[in-house]
């Protein structure tokens, strides 16, 4: 286990630089919660499209009840099994870059952004099902997953650990909304 937390600490000293103002606003904008609020109602407007109002109102509630979900899941990880972020690691905090002075919390066992994030493109990707709409809705997980790397308050395990826990959530809320939506037909 020591192994693999060294391996991470060194694989995120070598993602986690200074890119100079554009990369740090870049950055800082990506990790941003309410920049992304165009894309959230692009989703809606295209599940409108696809599925009618009633449908888009009820895949609304799933992406809720998702963001919820992976949210308190990583949480729950950071309260029960609590790892420093890199910001607050003692060996490696100096060598960490940050911006605008945010260390985030104490603990960041699973990054939220990335389980989050990972969990509304994966659902929205299922009902959607256009190949651009994939594109995107990838690009933007990775950007704002590499984000918390480069701000420097998240580790990669810490992202993968995110990612899986959006996965699975998206995975249970895909087949709910489903199933949700073939007995309201019947």
């Amino acid at each position: 286990m020591e192994q693999l937390l060294q391996l991470d600490r060194e694989l995120l000293l070598a993602l986690n630089f200074d890119g100079g103002a554009f990369a740090d606003g870049l950055f800082w904008i990506a990790s941003g919660k309410l920049t992304w609020i165009p894309l959230y109602i692009l989703i809606l407007v295209l599940l409108w499209r696809r599925y009618g109002w009633k449908q888009t109102l009820i895949a609304a509630l799933f992406i809720g009840l998702l963001v919820g979900a992976a949210d308190q899941i990583a949480n729950l990880f950071k309260h029960n099994l609590p790892k420093l972020r890199p910001t607050h690691t003692p060996e490696i905090e100096a060598m960490v870059h940050t911006v605008r002075g945010y260390r985030g919390g104490l603990y960041g066992t699973v990054s939220a952004h990335a389980a989050t994030t990972f969990g509304i493109a994966i659902f929205s990707m299922a009902l959607v099902r256009a190949r651009w709409f994939t594109v995107l809705m990838l690009v933007w997980t990775l950007l704002v997953c590499y984000s918390r790397i480069y701000l420097g308050v998240h580790y990669p395990l810490d992202i993968l650990l995110g990612v899986i826990d959006g996965l699975l959530v998206a995975i249970v809320a895909v087949k709910l909304f489903r199933y949700t939506i073939n007995r309201l037909e019947k």
